[in-house]
């Protein structure tokens, strides 16, 4: 199949069981038709991590002391089930 937006030969890989057709020079990203449904389908029994705990320098009253509130030390937040599924 050849793209439609620039004419390029779609490129076929193949993630966690779907098969995605791309376009190597836009970027483009078409499906057929039920890979839409498996991706959802897949996506829905992705968990999500749970919420961090509450900041250990709140205060009862909620207002924070201003320490540790630069971001520094913050884990990156992991990517989900449609980040690998993408990452060409």
């Amino acid at each position: 199949m050849k793209c439609p937006i620039d004419g390029t030969a779609l490129v076929i890989a193949e993630r966690s069981g779907v098969e995605i057709d791309y376009c190597p020079q836009c970027r483009g990203v078409w499906l057929d038709r039920g890979e839409l449904d498996k991706i959802i389908e897949r996506s829905a029994t992705y968990a999500a991590p749970p919420p961090p705990p509450p900041a250990a320098q709140e205060r009862i009253s909620g207002q924070t002391t201003g320490y540790g509130d630069t971001g520094f030390g913050k884990k990156k937040k992991r990517g989900g089930f449609l980040e690998d599924l993408f990452d060409f």
